[in-house]
């Protein structure tokens, strides 16, 4: 901020003094403007001024605005880095928080791990506290280590016993050879004693080894007890799964009946929409339905006309409702105590159905139904037409002569349609072999070069026979059903996808079929646009040695950033910015001027290459050596 508020001061301090160099320039060009009258070499000497003060009044603008420019482009920069400061600041305030929560939730998991451990001892404590208590131990480990330090003790101490018992067997021998009486009965005197220790050392050692086997016997009954608590603690576990198991067996099973149950519902309510539906059709249509119980009391004869002036006033109400109230009604056909739906079903209970067929009274599937109402629909739609037909046309022979002229002109249309159909039928299979035709030509000129170019490209001294690649076809028969296949193998390695080739190798690749692809109709010219990305040094030397063999034959025009194209192209065209007019420029050099030989001659220094100029976005190699910008 400092040294944008330096700049800023700087800025208008200069601009300050330009306005004030500027408005004395005018004075002293107003000055000379007057003094023109007084003769002719003074006019000229002042003519001569005013020029050169023009020349540097045009000069003074020309910076002006460059200041102004460059005044705007240091306040837009300082904005950017203001509004990157903020962004900054608020991300620095937001990952802060972040931190806090990060903490926070370290000390809740700290707190989760303390009581998970705290469990686990309650639980140790809960299933070893009775082994525990039965035996005496406080501490497995420590009985471990009890033990093992014992038994080492006794085993130090026995080979102490044996190694001494074969110092005082050598000792005895010595003595024997001495042939002294005292010492021979000193010494049997002190081996008595070493026998009467070494009795006592092993009734010790008996002990011990009672106390041992009295020790494992212990563990061993522990041990047996770990055992069964643990098959305890798997028998419980097995039975609480089991347990789970028919749970969810359960919940299925209530899962299933409810929704049997909801489907049942649904189907039943859509039987009452469907019997109100029916009931009230036949009351529309006046259709007599066969009704049984003629023989009925006059109190259900009273209460069956009230029915009907009800069942009427109910019609004539739903016939005056709009439709939009009718459809909300059908939502009571689901509650079986609904005024309408016992009403539907009284009336239903009255009809007479001895008379139908007994197909028609057992209840069939929805298919069925259907098919039975399409025959009794097919049957109505003939009656009707019967009874239309008992009426006699006495146009149907002009109607017949009518349909016979129309029957020969579309006889006519069709033959014709016919023989059009023939010739576009031949005409598409002439198309389809020459397209075929000029594929297959095609796809075999581009596979036979793919595979020499692929060769060349990948073949050096130490794999001279080169990679593989070929093309092949999913429908050769009729290629354009099918896709086609692009398959590399690069040298000494197994075929393999093409996903799976590292980048520098699909690069060859592509260029390979590139070039192959460029072999069967040859264009004026390539342009490149940074191939060699992918490629290592020696990939990049195997494909400007390439493109130098074939210069002769196209132009290719490559956009690189590696020396080694730079080294081996014909000219060079680099694209600059120019600050006085504020626009690209373009710089060229022809590299067929500069001599190797001559620069080995000279001490072996390299071919000089120009600098990239400031603000250089791309340089491109031209391999065509006609071409000179």
């Amino acid at each position: 901020d400092a040294r944008s508020a330096n700049i800023t001061r700087w800025d208008e301090r200069e601009l300050e003094r330009l306005r004030e160099r500027k408005e004395k320039l005018e004075a002293d060009r107003e000055e000379l403007g007057r003094g023109t009258g007084g003769g002719r070499g003074r006019g000229d000497r002042g003519f001569d001024r005013v020029e050169e003060l023009r020349s540097n009044v045009g000069n003074m603008r020309n910076r002006e605005k460059y200041t102004k420019s460059d005044l705007d482009y240091t306040k837009s920069k300082i904005k950017e880095q203001s509004s990157l400061v903020t962004s900054t600041t608020k991300q620095i305030k937001k990952l802060e928080r972040q931190l806090v929560a990060a903490e926070q939730s370290v000390e809740d998991t700290s707190a989760r791990v303390e009581e998970a451990i705290e469990k686990v001892k309650e639980v140790e404590e809960e299933h070893y506290g009775p082994f525990r208590e039965k035996t005496g131990l406080r501490d497995f480990r420590a009985y471990d280590e009890a033990v093992g330090k014992a038994r080492e003790e006794f085993l130090k101490k026995r080979r102490k016993i044996r190694e001494h018992l074969v110092k005082l067997a050598s000792k005895r021998d010595y003595e024997i050879g001495r042939d002294f009486k005292v010492p021979i009965a000193k010494a049997e005197k002190r081996l008595e004693n070493r026998k009467m220790k070494l009795e006592e050392a092993k009734k010790t050692e008996e002990e011990l080894l009672e106390q041992v086997a009295k020790a494992k016997a212990k563990l061993a009954d522990a041990e047996a007890s770990l055992k069964q608590a643990a098959e305890d603690e798997k028998e419980h576990d097995e039975a609480a799964r089991l347990a789970q198991i028919a749970f969810s067996e359960a919940q299925a099973e209530h899962l299933r009946v409810s929704k049997a149950i909801n489907t049942e519902e649904s189907a039943l309510e859509r039987l009452r929409g469907k019997l109100h539906e029916t009931l009230q059709k036949a009351r529309v249509e006046e259709v007599e339905l066969s009704m049984a119980g003629e023989s009925e009391t006059a109190e259900e004869g009273t209460s069956q006309k009230d029915d009907e002036a009800e069942e009427s006033s109910e019609e004539q109400e739903g016939f005056s409702q709009p439709l939009s109230q009718q459809s909300g009604l059908t939502t009571h056909f689901s509650q079986k105590d609904d005024a309408r739906v016992v009403k539907d079903r009284k009336d239903a209970n009255k009809v007479d159905f001895t008379n139908l067929r007994p197909e028609l009274k057992s209840r069939s599937s929805d298919r069925a139904e259907k098919k039975i109402r399409q025959d009794f629909e097919d049957q109505i739609s003939k009656l009707a037409a019967d009874v239309e037909a008992m009426s006699p046309n006495m146009k149907a022979s002009e109607a017949f002569d009518n349909i016979n002229e129309r029957l020969k002109e579309s006889i006519a249309d069709f033959d014709q349609a016919k023989a059009n159909a023939r010739k576009a039928t031949a005409a598409y299979q002439k198309v389809k072999n020459t397209r075929a035709k000029r594929f297959n030509d095609a796809f075999q000129h581009i596979d036979g070069a793919l595979k020499t170019i692929y060769t060349d490209m990948t073949k050096s001294s130490k794999h001279p026979l080169g990679g593989n690649a070929y093309l092949s076809l999913d429908d050769a028969e009729e290629p354009y059903r099918g896709g086609m296949k692009f398959n590399a193998m690069p040298p000494m390695k197994r075929f393999r996808d093409m996903e799976q080739l590292s980048g520098g190798e699909k690069t060859v690749a592509a260029l390979a079929l590139l070039f192959a692809i460029h072999s069967f109709r040859p264009a004026p010219f390539f342009v490149m646009d940074e191939v060699d990305a992918a490629l290592d040094n020696v990939n990049v030397l195997k494909v400007c040695n390439y493109i130098r063999q074939r210069s002769g034959d196209f132009q290719c025009i490559v956009i690189s950033l590696k020396d080694m194209f730079y080294e081996r192209s014909h000219s060079l065209i680099g694209i600059c910015r120019d600050v006085g007019t504020n626009s690209s420029r373009t710089m060229t050099l022809d590299l067929t001027k500069f001599d190797k030989n001559e620069g080995k001659e000279k001490g072996g220094q390299k071919r000089k290459r120009p600098s990239d100029p400031e603000g250089s976005r791309k340089t491109r190699s031209s391999s065509d050596s006609a071409t000179k910008q």
